[in-house]
């Protein structure tokens, strides 16, 4: 039985179903996201993402000025860089994915993990006031998750 059968109803296990959903809905997106925040300007180049993202860096939000616009992943790599052939010297900005997703730092991990599993994203930015405070991972969401006993 997979836990994204638990999480969203998909099992007879109702009581288990029950609990898990209490347990998730309690902790808090700020209490497990990410407070280091890799940014990057619009104009960087896929080149010199890449040489971030080799020293084990999986996200790199994009900036345009002082606004976070979106963001870019390892993952981008393969399904956009590679895929669309596009050259190294490539602003990131052309390629991030848009608008930046996210969610308030005061919402339950569930909702993080419901917006993910809607949007079949990896990653959200936590925004407070207008002001990208952390991120949080769908490797955040099962790290928190294996500490939850069923």
């Amino acid at each position: 039985m997979g836990i994204c059968n638990i999480l969203f109803g998909k099992t007879k296990k109702s009581s288990v179903n029950n609990n898990l959903k209490k347990d998730l809905s309690e902790i808090l997106v700020k209490d497990i996201m990410s407070k280091q925040l890799i940014t990057a300007p619009s104009s960087t180049t896929v080149y010199q993402i890449s040489k971030m993202m080799e020293q084990g860096i999986g996200a790199v939000l994009v900036k345009n000025e002082s606004t976070h616009v979106g963001i870019i992943t390892d993952r981008d790599f393969a399904i956009k860089i590679v895929a669309n052939k596009y050259p190294l010297d490539t602003p990131v900005g052309k390629i991030a994915s848009t608008p930046l997703q996210t969610i308030g730092p005061n919402e339950s991990i569930l909702d993080a993990a419901k917006q993910m599993s809607t949007k079949k994203i990896r990653k959200l930015a936590v925004v407070e006031d207008t002001k990208v405070i952390g991120i949080i991972t769908s490797s955040d969401l099962v790290s928190q998750m294996s500490t939850i006993k069923i």
